[in-house]
């Protein structure tokens, strides 16, 4: 990105405070964009908590896994195509227009399904919103760094950042406030289309990205945008600035020498760039922080904890830390630089990843197989399992909330161990800080 202003001698973090006093025009751009970051972060973490109570409105989702995981996966299939499409739109309509698109999808998609009435239907709007995560991931971004000044658009930019790690916190917070409404997971999803509301009309009082505009001649709006960005002394060496950077984009575009993606892969400082960034999005997602976020509830009631409210509780925990690292990213990232906190990260994941191999490697070696005469003993001392019209079709969390000093169940081919139930708790609180660990570190946002 353009920019002639020197390094701050103070944190972007400090700077950024005093911007809410200087020059709350930009805060205010800023929040205004980041609401797409708050609302990928919430429709990507509300459904860990709906689920649970989906499972009991919709018995096919119960009984069939592969219905769950559609149901939390198609979103992201819907993110792909977004991001996808998002950044050809960004380029014809304008980062506004994109922001507005994807607040639409994030409507339509908490209206079909907070009034789903079957998974099928739940599906369709599981897509819906994952389209408009898609378009809010490459949008959102993309408008606040073109409309932040240069001297704190890495903190403005990890914002983003931090609305989304905010947005899972919250989306925990909603799931346990409507954990005793009626209609739970219908509430829990479809709370996201009030901040969509509020986005699309923030969006369409606020100007288009400057950078945008002058890339379509419209420089007369991008200069009056800027002025209201920068400070009287800086706005006119950034609109230059600018103004040179676009039309030198534009002179190669035209030129019969267009630098096309194989010719800019050959110059080594853009390649090394290129597989530095894309390297570091792929290998986040493969530390495990998706599924953490999408199944946390679901893993703490696999570990003992069978009430809903109470994994729904743990879980705040995971979600908590998260949006916590984010936070630590928009401090220290414009004041220690982004290779030192990328590197200072990566050592956290790899070391929390470490331990919780361990501490799960151990648990599965030491706990003993079981026999089907300790199945039916341990079975028989729960009375609920004992005057069941059809035990054999019970799993393990029936027989977790059937009581909650369960502590063993076993079923099919002695495929489980015994786990005991103070046991059963150590290790649930284990997994639950690695969890943590792992989510903090992987979190740090580094824009």
């Amino acid at each position: 990105m353009e920019g002639g202003v020197p390094e701050a001698d103070i944190s972007a973090f400090r700077e950024c405070l005093s911007l809410s006093w200087k020059n709350p025009y930009v805060l205010r751009l800023a929040f205004s964009a980041g609401i797409g970051g708050l609302l990928f972060g919430y429709d990507t973490g509300v459904i860990s908590g709906a689920l649970l109570y989906i499972r009991d409105d919709f018995k096919d989702v119960d009984r069939k896994t592969w219905l769950q995981e559609a149901i939390v996966s198609t979103a992201l299939a819907g993110a792909i195509i977004g991001a996808a499409v998002g950044g050809w739109i960004n380029d014809r309509f304008g980062r506004k227009k994109a922001i507005l698109i994807a607040d639409t999808l994030f409507f339509m998609g908490s209206a079909i399904m907070a009034s789903a009435m079957n998974p099928s239907i739940l599906i369709v709007g599981r897509v819906f919103v994952g389209l408009g995560v898609g378009m809010a991931s490459m949008a959102s971004p993309l408008y606040i760094s073109e409309a932040s000044p240069t001297r704190v658009r890495g903190a403005l930019v990890s914002l983003n950042g931090f609305l989304i790690t905010g947005g899972q916190f919250l989306s925990y917070l909603i799931n346990l406030a409507f954990t005793k409404a009626p209609g739970t997971w219908r509430w829990m999803l479809g709370v996201a289309a009030v901040p969509a509301l509020l986005q699309f009309a923030l969006m369409i009082m606020l100007p288009e990205s400057p950078r945008w505009l002058f890339r379509k001649g419209r420089e007369e709006e991008a200069k009056a945008i800027l002025k209201r960005i920068y400070p009287p002394q800086e706005a006119e060496a950034e609109i230059n600035t600018l103004k040179e950077s676009v039309e030198l984009e534009i002179k190669e575009a035209e030129s019969s020498d267009k630098v096309s993606i194989i010719k800019m892969l050959k110059t080594k400082t853009v390649r090394r760039g290129l597989y530095a960034g894309m390297g570091l999005q792929i290998f986040q997602q493969f530390v495990g922080i998706n599924t953490v976020m999408y199944y946390s509830p679901a893993i703490i009631q696999l570990a003992g904890f069978a009430s809903n409210r109470t994994a729904l509780l743990l879980s705040l925990v995971t979600s908590g830390l998260n949006a916590f690292g984010s936070i630590l990213s928009i401090y220290f990232i414009d004041k220690t630089g982004r290779k030192k906190l990328l590197l200072f990260s990566l050592f956290g994941v790899v070391l929390s990843l470490v331990v919780l191999t361990v501490v799960f490697h151990q648990s599965s070696t030491h706990s003993p197989l079981i026999s089907a005469v300790e199945t039916s003993r341990f079975n028989n001392t729960c009375p609920d399992y004992s005057a069941a019209m059809n035990p054999g079709g019970w799993d393990c969390m029936k027989c977790l909330k059937a009581s909650p000093d369960c502590g063993f169940c076993a079923y099919g081919d002695n495929k489980f161990r015994l786990v005991g139930p103070r046991r059963l708790t150590l290790l649930a609180e284990s997994s639950q800080i690695l969890e943590t660990m792992s989510t903090t570190w992987s979190m740090f946002d580094i824009q």
